[in-house]
């Protein structure tokens, strides 16, 4: 495997992931400053509760970007059409994608760094395993150049980590009774099927129609894709489960709130 470095990435892969830092510690002040202002509840909050509402803050913003970032290259940029330059699409790469990953790195050692220093409040061993086997999943395809376009298909997955902070926010808040943590928990579930499920049937039978490109990858490349995803996608699954769950509860006690309604028996 030709892991030799351009000119060219010894200058953009290490800005991209001071960028991606930079940008976590400005989002995280800038998170900090508006809800201090705006959010009457932010006061009310433990000091581990706002480390970890401004922690979200920064995770809502990669998330937007990296699935924007994503989506554009995959779907609008034509760099991963079937008949472009006769090359094979494993191997295709451009600085956007090459940038993107740097920064997504960026965002994972920060986030992995606070969860570590507050572990386990910011979470558990389940996000360990995730960050690890994504930045390691990154710097792979970014070292090698190989795979770009299902690694971006995997960062589109954080897409619905929008839905998941903005369900956290409004539970802290104490507005579980507000419609709009309703709306929010239905659109979670949609955004999860989408995006870690149905995305990922799309994901596994583009490799199986491509599978003769997917072996043409070095060896710790070809392993890796034939297990990382896998393991990803296994625990999107896992957390689906959960979320259905607590979209099922929370739509029966919704469901009996009405009907205490309807018979007048309310508080």
């Amino acid at each position: 495997m030709d892991w030799s470095i351009g000119p060219e990435e010894q200058v953009l892969w290490p800005a991209s992931v001071l960028v991606g830092v930079v940008m976590c510690g400005a989002v995280y002040e800038t998170t900090r400053q508006i809800s201090y202002r705006c959010f009457k509840c932010y006061d009310g909050l433990s000091p581990m509760q706002k480390v970890e509402w401004n922690n979200r803050g920064f995770s809502t913003f990669h998330a937007l970007v990296a699935a924007a970032v994503s989506f554009y290259v995959v779907m609008v940029s034509g760099l991963f059409s079937e008949d472009i330059n006769n090359s094979i699409i494993i191997d295709r790469k451009s600085w956007l994608s090459d940038s993107m990953f740097g920064v997504s790195i960026g965002y994972f050692l920060t986030d992995l760094a606070m969860i570590l220093w507050y572990f386990p409040s910011l979470g558990g061993k389940e996000f360990l395993l995730h960050h690890g086997l994504s930045m390691y999943a990154i710097c792979l395809a970014l070292f090698s150049g190989k795979a770009h376009m299902y690694i971006l298909m995997v960062l589109f997955t954080e897409a619905t980590t929008p839905f998941v902070n903005l369900r956290w926010y409004l539970d802290v808040a104490g507005q579980k009774t507000h419609r709009l943590y309703l709306c929010n928990g239905l659109a979670l579930f949609v955004g999860w099927l989408v995006a870690r499920i149905i995305l990922f049937v799309y994901f596994f039978s583009h490799m199986y129609f491509h599978f003769d490109q997917v072996k043409s990858i070095f060896a710790l490349g070809f392993y890796s894709i034939m297990t990382v995803p896998p393991t990803i996608a296994a625990m999107n699954v896992f957390w689906f489960w959960k979320i259905s769950k607590g979209m099922v509860k929370t739509l029966c006690k919704s469901k009996a709130s009405k009907a205490l309604t309807g018979n007048g028996k309310t508080d």
